[in-house]
């Protein structure tokens, strides 16, 4: 493994069954819980980086009062076409998660770069991340934009971005539409609260059309891409571990895989 920073890798881990939202944001809890814990015990931790698709989600950001009759009649309204619905607290409006889009949640430090990353660039970093592989791995450009995520062009968002950040440590992260199963989906909601923009995804915008697309096929790209983005090596978490957060990762794959499935896409 070639290092490209003096600091320890970041450990990631893709996760082959779609998870259901609310079991993975109690992951993501415990973790960080886990990493603060280890950091003021001075006991060695680590950075992480969970890769996966939901189960058919929608959720709404920190901006949205979760006891409002609007999120309330919105909640009931997308659960009866399938869906499950969380209020979080990360930042945005109401977004999609499903299958057939790949969802990127870094638990990292941001104390552990010389100077300490800031949420700002934090956020740019990842941005960039996503950019990249688009254009290295696809031949797509993406449009500039003064809104936060990946837009393929004015009325066209293909990756949002909502982070949250405590303690210096990370939870929360990206997504990116790979398949077209998640357009139906986001078409029945206000995406991340901007009118007149749809969702895109990489198998519609590719400039490399006999490329086979799938989400597994882009895990490796973006491992690559995000750890060169932030100057850091990236090394596969080893599922056969005891260690607490190996555990922990490995019960909810485990819950997952023994779920039932899901209704199909709405009609659009």
């Amino acid at each position: 493994m070639t290092t490209m920073s003096s600091l320890p890798p970041i450990f990631y881990h893709y996760f082959s069954t779609p998870l259901p939202y609310a079991r993975t944001l109690s992951l993501q809890e415990y973790l960080h819980k886990i990493q603060l814990t280890q950091r003021r015990a001075g006991v060695n931790y680590k950075d992480l980086l969970l890769l996966l698709q939901h189960r058919p989600v929608y959720t709404a950001g920190r901006r949205q009062v979760s006891s409002s009759p609007e999120v309330v009649a919105e909640a009931a309204r997308l659960r009866d076409i399938g869906a499950d619905f969380v209020a979080t607290q990360r930042g945005g409006e109401t977004t999609y998660h499903g299958p057939g889009q790949i969802v990127g949640y870094p638990l990292l430090d941001l104390g552990r770069w010389s100077p300490p990353l800031g949420i700002r660039e934090y956020i740019c970093k990842m941005q960039k991340t996503l950019e990249a592989h688009l254009l290295e791995a696809h031949g797509i450009r993406h449009y500039p934009s003064e809104h936060t995520g990946v837009f393929l062009n004015d009325h066209t968002k293909i990756a949002s971005i909502g982070v949250q950040v405590r303690h210096r440590l990370t939870t929360h992260g990206f997504s990116l539409n790979i398949t077209r199963e998640p357009l139906a989906w986001f078409s029945r909601v206000v995406a991340c609260g901007l009118a007149g923009v749809d969702a895109g995804c990489i198998a519609d915008a590719t400039t490399r059309p006999n490329t086979h697309i799938t989400v597994e096929t882009e895990v490796d790209g973006l491992v690559t891409r995000f750890g060169k983005m932030y100057g850091r090596d990236m090394a596969k978490l080893n599922m056969g571990s005891e260690e607490e957060v190996v555990q922990a990762i490995r019960a909810v794959e485990k819950e997952a895989k023994q779920a039932e499935g899901w209704l199909e896409a709405p009609t659009q």
